[in-house]
């Protein structure tokens, strides 16, 4: 029976290439971006999963309250002190507890190779709680505190193919150690891609000796990771309830700490990626991203199917007595159905076959728009057993309602020749078409305001130069002591304008700190900054403006204890003229420094660029050193001739240290990566979305110009001129797209409306958006059916009219 179901599905499909095409086409597109869309959402879901114990490992995070305010913040760096107090006080909830630096890129050296890698210095059992695939030595290679394990890329890089275990190497051309290990480079879709090597808490404290020397016992200084792995007869839940009150119960005299109230919780490995925090609040922009892909994923096929529904359905007067025949010889309707099911199946599967070759087409380009590294794994047994269910569903949700709806019919009045579909059966496929372009309507739409949204945020005032400005990171010890002769061997190349250096990038806050006092501060007030030490020309260099005062100045020793503040660091302190007032500092054991304003420049945007700046002040560095140099390029001279110039003059003064820069404008394109990215996804999908729609039009208005040729005969013969029958044929198409226009506005405004709630700046969405998308879509309704309504216009009436 099924073999017969099958041989007359072919034959339909053979009879009628036109529709037979569209329809496989139209689902080869939809499938194929659902397709695209499955490997992404399976990527970004087993995110982590590539560490077997994902289900037990935590960061350790504290929980901070503002008594004023009531506002909650998120703090993800600790104390020392609190491994020790977790590993004793609370070690019956753990199985490891791991302490991890900030992953910072260091410059690896063997022989005379030296290399700039990112890596983490970490506790011994680090490799054992992260199961590190090893290649080479065990996970038990950081025994030795003058260890390190090796990336498999990054041991290549060194050594090639041989195995470099017991190789010496040089961590920032200072600390030797032996390489104990090689393990398997992490994938894309893990929070640790980027460590390319491991070495010991001990010999970062050793480089390090501040921690050793204030820093074990002191509950105030916050520089540290913590992981930890519970315990497998516990859970996280239950570890965050005991362990809650582990900061507060050892702050003792520090009452400004503890009127935050610190709660320590663990975040779950699981939620490190979909569901972390940015600034103390959730962070739901991944989570948002993978439901909008989806749906609009989902949408797209579903449009698909509505093309297979419509020309089905259209279609149904020429099968009507083939169903008429069937039921007469004894077919009952549940036969009928699964005959039109098989041809829907056979239909779902060739589209499903035309769609892996435009996956494997388009999979470069998807992995490049998304940033991923995504595959499709035609190997595994579970990737086939989803398409066969993928085409199964599929199936059913295109041929539903054409089997329902053609094996309805009444076989007298099919064989008798009363049958007609009746004035009403065009309504299902009209309501279909409305949703069609409704979708796709709503899509351009969104697309548009992302973009505006993107616009916006770039155009908004940076408070600095970003042109020619770029940024070297200090990678190591070597790098000290030589930032005069540095600055005056740039200088005198001529193709640098200035040179400073400051703590952190001029595109972050690195650092943020409570502490200040000033003249009438509210007593509650739980002050917090972001605080930036600069060398003296760090305002020259990036081209901040100055609103009051001025800038630092070697001529004014007093200078070294000025400050300069930002707009919103003045605002924050309820300054209206801030220039002369005296602040003091109280930074974690150090003694009270004391400062005078000396200026209020421009809010940089150092941050989000869809938020406000951050209160912000800088001083002349102190006992918090520098990390980055800044260097300002001529504007005279090309970024082609002076890099060299640059390059030559690092080699030169330091040539222990690898010649790495990055420009400043570039770091602040990466800020609207996440926008543009769904921007990106939106315009493209919405582009396949009226692509589709289209295809199902064409289809439609061939069918529709074929049905009613004996009329459009009947029209020229008295007199109707091709336009008359032009505008006929594509009135009804053009109302349901009007329609579509008016369901969409209002979805796409509420839908983008509460999107746009997330950004403190952010675009308007103009009524002339959706005019431009309406009109835009009534030209692409025409240019579609036109083809069909023209040539049907201008066919001979003779030809249509003899058989009568």
């Amino acid at each position: 029976m099924i073999k017969n179901y099958l041989k007359v599905a072919w034959r339909n499909l053979i009879k009628n290439k036109a529709s037979s095409a569209i329809n496989i086409g139209g689902l080869a597109v939809g499938m194929a971006v659902v397709t695209l869309i499955g490997l992404w959402v399976w990527d970004e879901l087993s995110f982590n999963k590539y560490h077997q114990n994902y289900d037990h490992i935590a960061q350790v995070r504290t929980r901070l309250i503002d008594m004023r305010t009531k506002e909650t913040g998120i703090n993800n760096s600790l104390q020392f002190p609190m491994v020790t107090e977790l590993k004793t006080n609370y070690k019956e909830n753990f199985k490891h507890v791991v302490t991890a630096s900030w992953d910072v890129d260091n410059i690896l050296s063997a022989g005379d190779k030296k290399l700039s890698r990112t890596g983490l210095y970490m506790d011994a059992d680090a490799p054992e709680m992260l199961t590190l695939k090893m290649i080479h030595g065990s996970r038990l290679g950081l025994k030795d505190p003058y260890s390190i394990m090796l990336s498999e890329s990054t041991a290549k890089a060194f050594f090639g193919d041989a195995d470099p275990v017991n190789q010496v190497m040089k961590i920032n051309n200072k600390l030797t150690v032996k390489v104990t290990g090689v393990y398997e480079d992490l994938p894309l879709n893990c929070q640790f891609k980027d460590l390319k090597f491991l070495s010991t808490t001990a010999l970062w404290i050793i480089d390090n000796p501040w921690i050793k020397e204030r820093a074990m016992t002191d509950w105030q200084n916050h520089f540290l990771k913590i992981y930890v792995e519970i315990n497998p007869n516990t859970d996280f839940a239950t570890v965050s309830h005991n362990i809650k009150d582990a900061e507060l119960k050892n702050l003792g005299n520090l009452k400004e700490q503890a009127k935050q109230n610190p709660q320590v919780f663990l975040l779950p490995m699981s939620d490190w990626h979909l569901h972390n925090y940015k600034r103390g609040q959730a962070d739901t922009g991944p989570l948002q991203m993978l439901w909008l892909v989806s749906i609009i994923g989902g949408f797209v096929l579903l449009l698909a199917c509505i093309n297979f529904m419509n020309l089905s359905t259209a279609r149904s007067e020429k099968r009507a007595k083939e169903i008429g025949i069937r039921k007469a010889v004894g077919s009952v309707r549940r036969q009928l159905i699964g005959q039109f099911y098989c041809e829907s199946f056979l239909i779902v599967l060739l589209s499903f076959m035309l769609s892996m070759f435009l996956v494997a087409l388009s999979l470069p380009w998807f992995n490049d728009l998304s940033g991923k590294l995504v595959k499709t794994p035609y190997a595994s047994p579970y990737f086939w057993l989803l398409s066969v269910v993928f085409i199964c569903i599929t199936s059913l949700v295109a041929g539903s309602y054409p089997a329902l709806y053609l094996s309805s019919f009444n076989p007298v009045k099919v064989l008798k020749g009363t049958f007609r579909v009746g004035r009403f059966a065009s309504i299902p496929r009209k309501v279909l078409v409305v949703t069609q372009f409704t979708v796709s309507v709503a899509l351009i739409v969104s697309t548009i305001i992302i973009y505006r949204q993107v616009q916006v945020a770039k155009a908004r005032p940076v408070g600095y130069t970003r042109e020619g400005l770029i940024m070297i990171e200090k990678k190591s010890g070597d790098f000290d002591g030589k930032y005069d002769l540095l600055r005056s061997e740039l200088k005198n190349t001529g193709v640098v304008s200035e040179m400073s250096e400051s703590c952190g990038k001029v595109t972050e806050i690195a650092s943020g700190n409570g502490g200040f006092t000033w003249r009438g501060k509210d007593p509650n007030l739980q002050d917090q900054f972001g605080t930036l030490p600069v060398t003296f020309e760090y305002g020259k260099t990036v081209g901040w403006q100055f609103v009051q005062g001025r800038d630092f100045s070697r001529k004014f020793l007093t200078d070294s204890s000025g400050m300069v503040i930002n707009e919103s660091a003045a605002r924050y302190m309820g300054l209206t003229n801030p220039v002369g007032e005296d602040i003091s500092w109280k930074f974690q054991d150090q003694p009270l420094k004391y400062y005078k304003i000396i200026g209020v420049v421009k809010d940089m945007v150092m941050e989000s660029p869809y938020m406000p700046a951050i209160p912000t002040v800088f001083m002349i560095k102190g006992h918090i050193g520098t990390n980055q140099i800044n260097v300002k390029i001529n504007p005279n001279v090309s970024t082609t001739v002076a890099l060299p110039k640059i390059a030559a003059v690092f080699r030169k003064v330091i040539p222990s240290a690898p010649f790495e820069y990055k420009f400043v404008d570039q770091e602040y394109a990466a800020k609207f990566a996440a926008e543009e990215k769904v921007g990106s996804l939106a315009a493209v999908f919405g582009g396949l979305a009226i692509f589709i729609s289209c295809l199902g039009l064409f289809g439609l208005a061939s069918f529709i110009a074929e049905q009613r040729v004996k009329e459009i005969g009947v029209r020229k013969v008295l007199g109707a001129s091709v336009m008359n029958l032009w505008g006929m044929l594509s009135k009804d198409f053009v109302l349901l797209v009007i329609i579509s226009q008016i369901i969409a506005s209002p979805i796409a405004y509420y839908f983008m409306n509460n999107w746009l709630q997330h950004y403190q700046y952010r675009t308007n969405i103009s009524w002339w958006i959706f005019a431009l998308t309406g009109t835009g879509a009534i030209i692409i309704t025409l240019a579609t059916v036109s083809y069909q309504s023209i040539k049907a216009a201008l066919a001979n009436p003779v030809k249509s009219l003899r058989s009568e």
